[in-house]
């Protein structure tokens, strides 16, 4: 018998979690003597009331799509892949090849080129910690994370002796060409009266939500999607049903480290329209943190990169017209990752003690 209805372990746990996160938060901002409801208000106002706030919460919020829904593909298999850091700096490599150096016609087929090359970068990149588990039975969770920092001492030597154009002292690529310029909110129909042309929030913002329908089809709708989730509740049941543990691991975090690549085309072809050192900027590791919240579901997700999408650019409110910190952002996310990951069961078993008095109280 299910021990809480569903929607209660989808929704009311996360929001429970989250509401204890942000007022452990209130209490840090009084430590420190701000008003931790100047601080909301200020925040909600900068993010929801102007338009250039929406497009940089929704641009912070397609990049954790990303690699939300990478984390969540290998959750599903029961991966903990915490390399998307490094895949989607990989994912950005291969963006700035297909941008540097094929003279594209259109910015249409430059964007199919470059969806293909940052997802397969992101996935031969997850490759190799994926055939060391699979194979030779190294933890999953060492080799991504060692992965990442290879990928860092990658691209820094990339970027500093090899695309770095002559005469320059930017640890950077040169730009990319203008006919490779993903069209921003401002430049689409209905939009573009709404959202300034500054707004870095650009046509990758749908490509993402496309993502995580066509994900929720692939786990909730296929039966390669079947045996992922299969593999990931019983490693033994599903070898006893004849599915291949190796052929299962490599085909998750395939697509899991293609998921985190992509997101390069947001932040390297949508926003810099060069690929610079460190260009994730950590979005990485808080796909761990939104895949966690939302339940590792494709809608979960969404509404998970929202929220630190808001987060992020309600920070970068805080420290232009407060004394607060923007440090403090990182505070709130590292304890809304707590009390969604590490600390779940400190809310989840209360409130299954709950449900369970409540059902016998109605029979």
């Amino acid at each position: 018998m299910q021990k809480m209805p569903r929607w209660a372990d989808l929704a009311l746990i996360p929001v429970l979690n989250l509401v204890i996160a942000f007022a452990i938060s209130a209490l840090v901002i009084l430590a420190i003597g701000e008003n931790p409801v100047e601080a909301i208000k200020t925040m909600v106002e900068g993010t929801f009331f102007r338009a250039e706030g929406w497009g940089y919460m929704m641009y912070y919020a397609t990049n954790f799509m990303f690699t939300g829904l990478g984390v969540a593909v290998a959750f599903h298999a029961s991966q903990f892949n915490i390399g998307g850091e490094g895949q989607a700096t990989l994912g950005g490599l291969g963006v700035a090849l297909v941008c540097l150096f094929v003279p594209w016609p259109h910015w249409s087929l430059a964007l199919i080129a470059a969806i293909v090359t940052s997802a397969l970068f992101g996935a031969a990149w997850a490759a190799i910690p994926a055939w060391l588990q699979a194979k030779r039975g190294s933890h999953i969770v060492i080799t991504t994370i060692m992965f990442n920092f290879i990928a860092a001492s990658l691209m820094n030597y990339l970027l500093s002796y090899v695309l770095k154009p002559k005469g320059s002292m930017d640890p950077a690529s040169a730009d990319f060409p203008a006919v490779t310029t993903l069209p921003r909110f401002h430049d689409l129909p209905l939009l573009g009266s709404v959202f300034d042309k500054n707004t870095p929030a650009n046509i990758t913002f749908f490509i993402a939500l496309l993502c995580c329908w066509l994900v929720w089809v692939l786990i909730w709708r296929t039966r390669l999607g079947y045996m992922v989730r299969a593999f990931g509740k019983s490693e033994r049941a599903a070898v006893y049903a004849g599915i291949s543990p190796v052929r299962i691991t490599m085909i998750a975090m395939l697509i899991s480290g293609g998921l985190s690549g992509m997101m390069a085309i947001n932040n390297v072809m949508g926003e810099a329209q060069r690929l610079l050192l460190n260009s994730v900027e950590g979005a990485g590791f808080i796909g761990i943190a939104v895949a966690l919240m939302g339940r590792s579901h494709p809608l979960g997700v969404v509404l998970a990169s929202l929220l630190f999408g808001f987060l992020y650019q309600g920070g970068a409110e805080l420290a232009l017209w407060t004394t607060i910190p923007r440090d403090l952002i990182t505070v709130i996310q590292a304890l809304v990752i707590l009390f969604t990951g590490a600390l779940d069961n400190m809310i989840r078993l209360p409130v299954e003690r709950l449900f369970m008095i409540l059902r016998r109280r109605a029979e």
